[in-house]
């Protein structure tokens, strides 16, 4: 039974819950079996199943999953013990409640059917108000003993063990009604990253909300007969969960899925009294095209879904046979990025940041790039999700920021001593205890004035754990360094914060640049912004600046320092140099 019973349900709550179990009949009285149905829908149940052929019994057991099995012993051809015998042999029917109807009154053959496992007994003729009884009770067991066996103890929904057993039901079916179906792998993205801000509690309770809001995003409709019964979003453990579409008219339907369960999540959590935004993956495999067993299937499923993760999140994608080679791929550049810092293949660009008034370059933006031995330069939209993962991301920014403080230092000592570096901070770094270390003995290392540093960090990872990262801010601002919202406009800050956070800059984020020749909008929105961190005593950096017009713009609306490909790409160390000398 898909239903489940929880502590703060009545009784009768608990019995009509069990209104939606499937009951199977196998007799070779028909009669008898119309009598007891009626019976048992004037007590509400619904799904039933009769089966008067006893050679069908097995076949229509496997397919159809009944919640119990009332089962006749003397049939012809094959009777009720065989019946019995073959389904405590089945693995997944093994646990399947059995009543056994007889008319057989000797301890002989009830003692036979007990050893072979049967359930409960119901004499023939049977008794209507004695059958409901043993029902509701046998049900009740079942159910007791499915939440424990079947379903996630946080979320209540399916587990994996039993989400498995549902895929290859669903592609049996499939096969037979030559229908595709599909399975969904869905992955929270950067959750341990969250559940680490925020503490395991929190986590469990962002766990539980997202499950709710993607069961929510999968309609009836996605769904078809018998397992329109069945809760169709599982939770395979972690921030893992996925969905079963057994029957759809085209692999676009489980696309349309994909989508209302990314708009689902859109909307922020609300974790202990603070919004928590999160979004999600989802990798989509269809049968029998992807697969003809749920191993494969789910394996399918799974490599879109990192795929999807690679391609940057809150995003779907289908398997296909080539992303089977992009996966072992990805693997294996995860595992040459594992030893890319000790063999020093990774190095800093920089790009200029130059003052708006003057055309001065008053400090440049170190950013990473890969050179890998074969493959040349690795975009850092794939790398740096990658170091996020595989909690790598702490190591490299410790170098980088050690790097761009002792590349400033040499730019002092050719004359370019007012020079200002900005370097990126992550969302696993903030986390990092160890960050105002890090700070602390780049500085010393390199012997950087602190006034020559800012570190960037972007409104999503200011917005975690608000006061945990104040703390945190704050003890790294101490050290004398500035700090820089980047991207603003783009995240989900709340203004009364923005005045909390001990933050010298914001800066614009590319997008609103890219329109701002036409488009009102986006022009009122930067000269917003511009407007704000004034007031506020803040610089205002633009970034993404790629033409004339934009720096026009900008200077007009009292922008006060640009950064972008109008005035130069992010250059290796010597380059730099050379733009500097001009």
């Amino acid at each position: 039974m898909t239903q489940t019973i929880t502590e703060d349900r009545g009784l009768d709550d608990e019995f009509d819950q069990q209104k939606d179990a499937v009951i199977m009949m196998v007799d070779d009285e028909p009669i008898l079996m119309e009598i007891i149905q009626t019976f048992l829908e004037e007590e509400g149940y619904q799904h039933f199943i009769t089966i008067d052929d006893s050679t069908k019994a097995l076949a229509t057991i496997d397919q159809e999953r009944p919640d119990v099995l009332l089962l006749d012993l003397m049939m012809p051809e094959v009777d009720g013990f065989t019946i019995l015998e073959s389904i405590r042999r089945d693995a997944w029917n093994k646990y399947l409640p059995v009543i056994v109807l007889t008319s057989s009154t000797d301890s002989e053959t009830k003692l036979r059917a007990l050893e072979m496992g049967a359930t409960d007994f119901l004499a023939k003729p049977v008794d209507s108000s004695e059958l409901a009884l043993r029902l509701r009770n046998t049900l009740m067991v079942k159910a007791y003993q499915d939440q424990l066996t079947y379903y996630d103890t946080l979320t209540n929904l399916p587990n994996r063990k039993l989400f498995l057993d549902r895929v290859d039901w669903a592609i049996q079916r499939s096969h037979r009604a030559e229908k595709p179906m599909a399975v969904m792998v869905v992955g929270l993205d950067r959750f341990k990253q969250v559940n680490e801000t925020f503490g395991p509690r929190a986590g469990d309770e962002i766990l539980t909300q997202a499950a709710a809001r993607l069961k929510f995003a999968v309609r009836q409709d996605d769904v078809v007969t018998v397992a329109q019964r069945w809760q169709s979003v599982a939770r395979l453990g972690g921030d893992e969960f996925a969905v079963l579409l057994p029957e759809i008219s085209q692999a676009e339907i489980a696309g349309s899925v994909a989508r209302r369960m990314l708009d689902a999540l859109k909307e922020p959590l609300s974790v202990e009294g603070q919004d928590v935004f999160i979004s999600a993956s989802i990798g989509i495999a269809t049968s029998p095209e992807d697969g003809q067993d749920s191993d494969a299937l789910m394996k399918n499923a799974a490599i879109a879904t990192d795929f999807a993760k690679q391609q940057g999140r809150g995003t779907y994608q289908f398997y296909s046979p080539d992303l089977d080679a992009k996966s072992r791929e990805l693997f294996e550049l995860e595992t040459d990025l594992r030893r890319a810092l000790s063999r020093n293949e990774l190095e800093l660009h920089y790009q200029p940041k130059v003052e708006t008034s003057s055309g001065k370059t008053v400090g440049m933006e170190a950013l990473v790039r890969w050179r890998h031995p074969s493959r040349g330069m690795i975009s850092p939209g794939v790398f740096i999700p990658m170091a996020e993962d595989g909690g790598l991301i702490v190591p490299i920014g410790a170098w980088l920021l050690e790097e761009a403080c002792r590349e400033n230092m040499r730019l002092a000592e050719a004359g370019f001593d007012n020079l200002k570096v900005s370097v990126n901070i992550s969302a696993v770094q903030i986390s990092d205890p160890g960050l105002h270390d890090v700070v602390a003995n780049a500085l010393a290392n390199t012997g950087l004035d602190p006034a020559r540093l800012i570190l960037e960090i972007t409104e999503s990872v200011v917005m975690g754990d608000v006061e945990s990262n104040l703390k945190v801010l704050h003890d790294i601002r101490g050290l004398g360094v500035s700090l820089s919202i980047d991207d603003f406009g783009t995240g989900y800050s709340s203004l009364s914060y923005l005045k909390r956070f001990p933050i010298e800059e914001l800066k614009v984020d590319k997008s609103f640049l890219d329109e701002v020749e036409h488009s009102d909008e986006d022009a009122a929105i930067v000269r917003a912004i511009i407007v704000l961190a004034h007031t506020l005593e803040l610089t205002v950096t633009a970034e993404g600046v790629e033409n004339a017009n934009q720096v026009a713009f900008l200077q007009e609306v009292g922008c006060d320092i640009i950064q972008g490909y109008h005035f130069s790409k992010p250059l290796p160390p010597d380059q730099l140099l050379a733009f500097l000398q001009g």
